[in-house]
């Protein structure tokens, strides 16, 4: 018989979830859906702060059965406030993987370690999958 996945109410994981960082767009975010997202690195730090652009990721985790599921990407954050997805030029390339990095290790010491709960990719991630450093 398999063991029942107990997950937290939404409220408090949304308070933890935020606690973890400037990562969690709640208006994006819904019942069993979150949305994680970082600016890393400035396009154009000489235009105006309404103006600028980011390089960055963002990250959809999904409740599951068995636990939860991630998808991440990579790309640019534009005028507009979108995300389009993007290849990131070398020269902003290390901030960027560096804060994913960071967050995902934030991220599933907390699903693992207080919820006892699983991450996964999803089955149909394109981009190599991510792993806690040691």
């Amino acid at each position: 018989m398999p063991t029942q996945v107990i997950f937290p109410p939404h409220g408090r994981l949304m308070t933890k979830l935020t606690a973890l960082g400037p990562y969690l767009r709640q208006q994006h975010s819904s019942e069993g859906h979150f949305f994680f997202d970082c600016l890393a690195s400035c396009i154009n730090a000489k235009k105006a702060p309404e103006e600028r652009e980011f390089w960055g990721w963002w990250l959809e985790m999904v409740e599951t059965e068995a636990g939860y599921q991630y998808r991440y990407y990579f790309g640019r954050y534009d005028i507009n406030g979108d995300w389009l997805e993007d290849k990131v030029p070398a020269k902003h390339l290390e901030p960027v993987q560096q804060t994913l990095d960071d967050f995902y290790q934030k991220l599933i010491t907390l699903l693992e370690q207080e919820y006892s709960l699983t991450l996964s990719p999803a089955s149909d991630l394109s981009a190599p999958t991510l792993s806690v450093s040691a």
